[in-house]
């Protein structure tokens, strides 16, 4: 099985974990991304529990504290930017903010970096059509290349077109109501090291949080039915927000000035996505194109790292891929079934739409702030990245 081909589509932090692992036992692995170069940037990314055990393992962790984004903690805030309630790492260890916060383009690159010594990446393509037999699969690429392998795995994102085209219909999508964007604006000397949450009526909210370049990462959503915004334009999406937010204060002068001069906007509904089976003959999903749980969830960077460890080392235990898809799925759907269960009605809570609804909310805080309190509150904020037994595979590193 070793001298396999293995076909990955998506050059993301699970494509680039599973290349990482995949290739250091031999096989043969390629990563299609359509994107023309290695994509830099996104926003803050946290990884928990048994992520940082892969990351170690793979001699990474210390690499990746090393570009911890320096966020200490997590305050909600009134409109004065008062203290409500504060989750500080050093108090709580992983919560609203993780001990090891990261940029999402810092995590993919120095998992990227060394699995392209190993691995042949292809920017600028992707899949078009696949035609699976008994020994392989045939690949057509959007370049008209064709190409044989014997596994493809998938690892793109939440609105993956190669899950579409290989797995149609196939996706129970479960809307969380909220509608989001994340973008940058430049940092000031008074934004502190400490992450800010600030919700008003109308189910209206913004998160603020420091990065290592200065500038302040932010998440500005609305909690309403999902329509059909990710087909809009940019320019629609940031009227959409530019429009919702116009009267408020706060920080929103601040932000939708920002908004209207950034570069790397990123519009989402956030939804989940929940196929009943991730593989299909020699076609196996990882990542966000499996099972995407939003980052409501607080482990979705960790389901990645972790999907792309357990599904190397199962096809490296054995030459029955079908075997090693079966023992993936059943490893993993625990870790899953817990990153998704985050419930529609906190998401509700945490974004209020009324006047009692936000002084709830902030008595809520204040009370989960408290030390006797803080730890069991964010135990339940955040999913539980331990829910994986980790296996401990014997692979070449």
């Amino acid at each position: 099985m070793k001298s396999k081909k293995i076909l990955i589509a998506g050059a993301s932090i699970a494509g680039n974990t599973a290349a990482w692992w995949l290739s250091r036992q031999g096989y043969d692995v390629t990563i299609v991304e359509k994107e023309a170069v290695f994509r830099e940037g996104g926003q803050n990314v946290d990884v928990r529990g048994a992520g940082r055990e892969v990351l170690r393992k793979m001699g990474l962790e210390q690499q990746a504290l090393d570009l911890n984004t320096s966020e200490r903690g997590t305050d909600w805030v009134d409109e004065d930017n008062k203290v409500i309630a504060r989750f500080a790492v050093d108090d709580i260890g992983d919560g609203p903010t993780a001990e090891m916060e990261i940029m999402r383009g810092d995590l993919s690159r120095i998992i990227y970096e060394p699995a392209s010594m190993h691995a042949n990446f292809r920017f600028g393509d992707s899949i078009s059509a696949v035609e699976q037999d008994d020994t392989g699969a045939m690949v057509t690429f959007g370049s008209g290349a064709k190409e044989r392998y014997e596994l493809i795995i998938v690892a793109e994102g939440v609105g993956s077109s190669t899950r579409e085209l290989l797995f149609p219909g196939e996706n129970r999508v479960r809307y969380m109501n909220l509608t989001m964007a994340y973008f940058s604006v430049p940092g000031k000397s008074t934004d502190g090291e400490f992450a800010r949450v600030y919700n008003t009526v109308g189910g209206r909210g913004a998160s603020l949080k420091p990065g290592r370049d200065g500038n302040l990462r932010v998440y500005i959503g609305v909690h309403k039915e999902a329509e059909d915004e990710t087909k809009w334009a940019v320019d629609r999406q940031k009227r959409f927000f530019l429009e919702k937010f116009a009267n408020d204060k706060w920080e929103f002068p601040r932000i939708l000035e920002g908004m209207m001069q950034t570069d790397n906007f990123y519009f989402d509904v956030l939804r989940q996505v929940r196929l009943k089976f991730w593989s299909k003959g020699r076609v196996i999903l990882t990542g966000d194109s499996a099972w995407c749980a939003t980052p409501l969830s607080g482990v979705g960077t960790t389901l990645a790292v972790v999907g792309g460890y357990v599904l190397a080392g199962e096809l490296a235990k054995t030459d029955d891929y079908a075997k090693a898809f079966a023992e993936y799925e059943r490893i993993m759907r625990p870790f899953v079934k817990e990153g998704q269960s985050f419930p529609k009605i906190g998401v509700r809570l945490l974004w209020p739409h009324t006047s009692f609804g936000v002084k709830f909310l902030r008595g809520a805080m204040r009370l989960a702030g408290k030390p006797s309190i803080r730890k069991i509150f964010s135990n339940l904020f955040v999913r539980d990245s331990e829910k994986v037994a980790l296996p401990d595979y014997q692979m070449n590193v």
